[in-house]
């Protein structure tokens, strides 16, 4: 039996990474993830955002000097400039529509996760199954 499981140990993974490879294919080349990917690059090559995010990290940085130096006033007005930036940010079309496609990207991926474990739970359950039906048929 351990021969046996030996020998088809490589035809597995060979089977198993042609699969997997089969599988990323038809990931990469489906609708919602080349428009999520589409949007990521618009996203990063969008100047006004990137502008922003920089914008952000600075107001935050600044927030953090003035609370270690004890200066809360001056810490409030750069965390309200920091949210005024974020929310500028979050509502900007792009970064909606981005989201947007976020969610379904990470659905479908979602999804493919629970479908594959699903499929390799029930065929090591057969296997144990027939493993068990071996050994009970051994033993008579």
């Amino acid at each position: 039996m351990k021969e046996q499981q030996k020998s088809r140990a490589p035809i597995y993974e060979g089977q198993v990474e042609k699969e997997l490879q089969a599988l990323l294919h038809q990931l990469e080349n489906h609708d919602s993830i080349i428009a999520y990917q589409k949007i990521a690059k618009k996203i990063e090559a969008h100047e006004g955002l990137q502008e922003l995010v920089e914008e952000i990290k600075q107001h935050q940085k600044e927030a953090v000097s003035f609370a270690h130096y004890d200066k809360p006033e001056a810490e409030k007005v750069a965390l309200r400039l920091a949210d005024e930036k974020q929310q500028a940010f979050d509502e900007h079309p792009l970064v909606i529509a981005y989201r947007e496609r976020l969610v379904v990207a990470n659905e479908l991926l979602q999804y493919v996760t629970q479908l594959l474990e699903r499929e390799v739970n029930l065929g090591l359950e057969a296997r144990l199954e027939i493993g068990k039906e071996e050994q009970h048929a051994s033993k008579n």
